[in-house]
């Protein structure tokens, strides 16, 4: 039996990598591991060890590795405990395979310590493209795995020529859209009082009511403009006279500009139509996303979930450029009268028709089988 070891580093890794754990735990040849690690293990961003248990997971191995910091050199201290950590993690857990999601900094520290102790790296989300230091990340995550599991053909070329084997590369499309596409299937109304369950700062209003839903982070080459670029945002949306739910920004440099922009418009206006919420579970998140009049910020949720739902979306700045997108996104610079000209556009539009650009809403249960049967040497050369 083959044992797969997934490291989770955050809210944003679980999110696109559940439908396949999900999966390789109902696998009959395959054994899950789970590594918790990075701002997944920090109480400001929320309580995703306690999600997970609630999802049937069991944890097998935490690694206490994120330096808490607004500067860059908080993820580069954060990248080395991580890889201090986690060589003794892999040498107690013995992976067969270790699953690395996406492209942030404590997914390069898992990467890194799995390929120097000889350990198959399979990637997910790899040969897109975007802004920050994530698109270098991102590609040299890459040249260290050893299976590519890409959302869709135009990532899948990249990774192509980027010198990886054609058998290694396998487009599955994306496990966030499996997600979606399981909770919508069933409802697509809020399951229950998030208020009082989930908790969150600022009025409560009827979400039966119009609302915007922003979910902006710092752009880690711009880290100084965060706080600026958050409140131009904030301003924008507040010009719609909507309701506004707002999710706290990822532990990325420039982060306490995100949070401290949001911090001091609530002071500054307290009785201002903005709730937020430090972290919410994708089942909550997705049907916000659902009913929401407009998704406005940075995030690649608006990008990747936002075509297959139909979101009306504005994205804000550089933080996605080069990302492919469906018709459902407007671009819109860091500005206030830019922003705000776009999300008026997209309440004007409404609903958009859905697009399967990343997937359609089967890739856990692929990525399960995959890895149940490739055959891989652990010694890499270039394809070319």
């Amino acid at each position: 039996m083959r044992k797969i070891c997934v490291f989770i580093g955050g809210r944003a890794n679980y999110s696109s990598i559940k439908s396949a754990m999900q999966a390789i735990q109902a696998h009959p040849d395959l054994e899950l591991q789970v590594i918790l690690g990075g701002s997944g293990l920090v109480d400001k961003f929320g309580d995703l060890e306690g999600i997970l248990e609630r999802d049937g997971f069991s944890i097998d191995e935490k690694v206490y590795m994120q330096v808490e910091g607004d500067k860059p050199n908080a993820m580069v201290k954060t990248a080395g405990l991580g890889m201090l950590g986690l060589a003794d993690v892999y040498e107690r857990l013995q992976p067969d395979f270790v699953i690395v999601i996406g492209d942030r900094y404590e997914v390069m520290a898992a990467t890194v310590a799995a390929a120097y102790m000889n350990i198959r790296v399979a990637h997910t989300m790899g040969g897109e493209v975007t802004g920050t230091i994530d698109e270098s990340i991102r590609h040299a995550i890459t040249k260290f795995a050893h299976v590519h599991f890409p959302a869709n053909k135009e990532a899948a070329d990249r990774i192509i020529k980027l010198g990886e084997k054609e058998s290694d590369v396998f487009t599955v499309g994306c496990p966030r859209i499996d997600n979606i596409k399981r909770i919508l299937d069933n409802d697509s109304s809020i399951p229950y009082d998030i208020y009082e369950k989930e908790g969150g700062v600022g009025p409560k209003f009827n979400l039966d009511d119009p609302f915007i839903l922003v979910s902006q982070h710092s752009v880690t080459t711009e880290y100084s403009e965060a706080k600026e670029q958050i409140t131009e945002t904030i301003r924008a949306c507040m010009r719609t006279g909507l309701n506004i739910v707002m999710l706290w920004p990822n532990a990325d440099a420039g982060s306490e500009g995100i949070s401290t922009g949001i911090r001091r418009y609530r002071e500054q206006f307290p009785n201002a139509k903005i709730h937020v919420f430090k972290n919410l579970p994708i089942s909550v998140y997705v049907r916000l996303m659902k009913n929401t009049a407009c998704l406005v910020g940075n995030s690649s949720s608006g990008i990747r979930e936002g075509a297959f739902i139909g979101t009306p979306c504005v994205n804000v700045g550089t933080r996605q450029n080069g990302r492919e997108r469906g018709q459902n996104v407007i671009d819109a610079a860091d500005e206030e009268n830019a922003i705000y000209e776009a999300i008026e556009k997209q309440i004007a539009h409404g609903p958009y028709s859905s697009e399967t650009i990343y997937g359609d809403g089967h890739a856990g249960e692929k990525i399960a089988e995959i890895l149940s049967k490739v055959d891989v040497s652990v010694q890499k050369m270039i394809a070319y």
